[in-house]
């Protein structure tokens, strides 16, 4: 069994904009630059076979190539329940478009469809029954983020693995778009 997810890598001129941001919540898990991605599609534990045959979906997918901003922050849970904050991504046509057709390409490989609405970010921090007020202040502090516009000229299959300091990703293969 391999876990796997989709994505569009965080280039570091724009990881330079989330780095500074990534305090003001104790007990946050903080995430490196390297493991900065918006995911398209997460694909869960599968079989190599199952794989495979995602991979030659995937290399399928025409996109063209397009640009794409950071915009704002939020998070995902409610009160104590919050388990995370993210960098949010500016409305983008074409990566929905991307990751619509990242989930058409699962469900040919024999992948179950997604049923959770898919809201594009990049995760900075995983927390663990947050101070609902920290998490507040982190919010309004960070709101207005807005990164300079970045070219997505190519997706990565990741393959994801636990570790004591929290996942730890691997590209296992890169398709270009255009």
């Amino acid at each position: 069994m391999i876990r796997l997810f989709t994505a569009v890598a965080i280039p570091a001129e724009v990881s330079d904009h989330l780095l500074p941001r990534q305090h003001g919540i104790e007990g946050g898990r903080w995430r490196s630059r390297e493991a900065f991605h918006i995911t398209l599609k997460f694909i869960g534990d599968v079989q190599e076979t199952t794989a495979a045959d995602l991979d030659e979906e995937l290399q399928s997918v025409a996109t063209p190539a397009f640009d794409l901003e950071l915009q704002g922050v939020g998070h995902f849970g409610e009160g104590v329940e919050i388990h995370a904050v993210w960098a949010g991504v500016a409305e983008n046509p074409v990566l929905r478009q991307l990751a619509k057709a990242h989930e058409s390409a699962a469900r040919r490989a024999g992948l179950k469809p997604e049923s959770r609405v898919y809201t594009p970010h990049v995760t900075l921090a995983y927390l663990k029954r947050p101070a609902v007020p920290e998490v507040a202040a982190w919010i309004q502090a960070n709101n207005l983020l807005h990164s300079p516009p970045f070219r997505v000229d190519r997706f990565g299959l990741y393959s994801s693995w636990r570790t004591h300091e929290g996942s730890a990703y691997r590209l296992e293969a890169e398709y270009p778009l255009g």
